[in-house]
């Protein structure tokens, strides 16, 4: 009998996507004067500036942040995910710097962890003393590295390192500004985990692995395992309760992995795991989202993967152990998309504790996952009652494929909004894929022609990817939106006028955006020619661009680029999508600014 398992093309996905970077983000917004810009989302953003100061008598650097609502940093390193707390380090050859003094956090609810943290938002400064400055110093300079990760409510950034530079003269440090805030207490005492009774505690955990069977995201494929399971066992007791121990191991070998990863964190990093962290993650969203699709199209029956004899044991009583381990594993997977809340307050209570209690403790809620499988599988009695496979259990299988893609859906939905598209896009093309592989193809089919067909499908696949989940290279033009008074401004300066008329939900506008504007030849010569580059999104109908591209240009639809030169009654238009050769021609000719 062949036997079907689904996390080869699982751990594929999720590997695939977590290699792929996908970084979309909105057009700047305003930073003041003087500020760098350390993180941005969309229009989110975290600025800093250092400045000499002094507070309470004492000099020092003030590093002054400001940045908008949304935008926060973790001041404690036990709360913040993966310990990337906000940390500010001064370093000078001309100065020694005491402790950096930190304002006092605000409140935030960590919708993730089901709690409120301590954070850092807005506008706030931290003050790093200067302890001792060189003998007859006037003038120094001093370097701050500023670290950690930000986040808005809705997703967390990659960990970030910014460093910034500044002059100080120390001569006039006694007319300093004189800065004041509410200083924060010692977080070293404020933060500790859960307080729970070990007893309390490790019964938590075990009744946590026990909800994972009934979460929403693992419950669709639970009763196609047991029924796999009961139906490859019908020889005998044995092999029926050897079965349910295999695949019982592969559920407690995802926790221990969790364990194990949070050993070398601690040990290595000095941060702690935190279950939650992996969905802060788009790569990792993205991918757990694939991969309930590629489950959902062998729901449907459309695919399905066999194990070499040689590894599932046909010939031995060993018959199917590795499908029912790895099946174990990748029920275990399934179940971190809905179960933060009981999940959270274990991990929590077990990060507290010394490693092995730690260990103990996460080991404990793979055990109460397993614990009904190993019931189920080792009494016979209970394995009668079960209903006999026909054809209800196809069409529930079928049903239950619909189910993960809902839950594929909201996992897409919870994705960056400049990432959705090009996910959904990928996920389209990959079920392309998956069907070319399991239905262009079958069991009697030559091995050559089986070859030829499986290769193309995965060449699809990862152009596909390349396409669709590359994260988009930065803007390298700066351009305005769609202003009419800026545009006629322009032109009645004699100055260049470029109108790229686009829209997001269309794809020929993005291959023009690559293709085109992304060229750095291009983009030089835009600059150098003060062309003002003008982007007219018309992706709403009642957007001015929308309105303009019909009513004032005459244009029936996207892309469209509009060059108006200087001296020209006629503006020069193209309407196609390789243009870009022509452009670099006509911008060349143009008189430099």
């Amino acid at each position: 009998m062949r036997k079907k398992i689904i996390v080869s093309a699982g751990v594929l996905c999720v590997l695939t996507a977590s290699c792929l970077g996908l970084w979309g983000q909105n057009a700047p917004e305003s930073i003041q004067a003087g500020f760098t810009e350390l993180v941005r989302y969309g229009k989110e953003f975290s600025s800093a500036h250092i400045a000499p100061a002094a507070m309470s008598g004492r000099p020092g650097i003030a590093v002054i942040f400001d940045g908008t609502s949304d935008m926060h940093y973790y001041a404690s390193r036990q709360t913040a995910p993966g310990g990337y707390n906000l940390k500010v380090e001064a370093k000078s050859e001309d100065f020694t710097f005491d402790e950096p003094v930190f304002p006092k956090w605000n409140n935030f609810h960590d919708k993730q962890q089901r709690q409120n943290t301590e954070v850092y938002v807005g506008r706030f400064t931290i003050f790093v003393p200067i302890k001792e400055a060189k003998a007859n110093l006037d003038k120094g300079s001093v370097s701050v590295k500023i670290s950690g990760v930000a986040c808005t409510s809705t997703i967390c950034l990659t960990p970030f390192e910014k460093m910034l530079q500044g002059d100080v003269d120390w001569s006039q440090k006694d007319s300093w500004k004189q800065i004041s805030f509410e200083i924060a207490a010692s977080l070293a005492g404020t933060i500790k985990g859960p307080s729970y009774p070990l007893w309390f505690a490790l019964g938590l955990a075990f009744l946590a692995g026990l909800s994972l069977n009934i979460m929403p995201c693992v419950w669709p494929v639970l009763p196609l395992i047991v029924m796999r399971i009961v139906e490859q066992a019908k020889q005998s007791r044995r092999t029926s309760v050897l079965m349910g121990f295999a695949f019982c191991a592969g559920i407690l070998l995802f926790f221990a992995c969790l364990a194990a990863a949070n050993i070398i964190l601690q040990v290595s990093f000095s941060t702690v795991l935190q279950w939650g962290d992996q969905f802060r993650n788009p790569d990792f969203v993205a991918g757990m989202s694939l991969l309930l699709v590629v489950l959902a199209l062998f729901m449907f029956g459309i695919f399905s993967i066999s194990i070499p004899s040689g590894i599932a044991g046909k010939t031995g009583s060993g018959k199917g152990y590795a499908g029912a381990l790895g099946m174990g594993f990748l029920a275990a997977i399934l179940s971190t998309p809905c179960s933060f809340a009981i999940l959270a307050a274990a991990f929590a209570w077990a990060q507290t504790q010394p490693l092995p209690l730690a260990s103990i403790a996460m080991m404990v809620i793979g055990l109460g996952m397993a614990l009904p499988y190993a019931v189920l599988t080792s009494m016979p009695d209970l394995l009668k009652r079960l209903p006999r496979s026909g054809q209800w259990m196809e069409l529930f299988k079928q049903a239950m494929g619909f189910v993960l893609l809902v839950i594929a859906v909201k996992l897409i939905a919870a994705l960056p909004e400049a990432r959705r598209m090009g996910v959904l896009y990928f996920a389209v093309t990959l079920a392309f894929c998956v069907w070319m592989w399991g239905g262009w193809v079958g069991y009697g089919s030559k091995l050559s022609h089986k070859l030829i067909v499986r290769i193309i499908a995965v060449i699809v696949a990862v152009a596909a990817g390349l396409l669709f989940l590359t994260a988009p290279a930065a803007q390298i033009i700066d351009w305005q939106k769609y202003d009419s008074n800026l545009i006629e401004t322009a032109k009645a300066d004699n100055r260049p006028v470029l109108i790229k008329f686009t829209a997001d939900w269309c794809l020929s506008c993005q291959v023009v955006e690559k293709t085109v504007y992304r060229r750095g030849d291009i983009a030089k010569l835009i600059k150098e020619k003060n062309v003002l580059a003008i982007k007219g999104d018309t992706t709403v109908s009642d957007y001015p661009a929308t309105i303009a591209l019909k009513n004032v240009y005459n244009e029936p639809g996207v892309p469209v680029s509009i060059l108006f030169v200087p001296g020209q009654k006629e503006p020069v238009i193209w309407r196609g999508l390789a243009f870009a050769g022509e452009l670099k021609t006509t911008l060349e000719k143009l008189p430099s600014k």
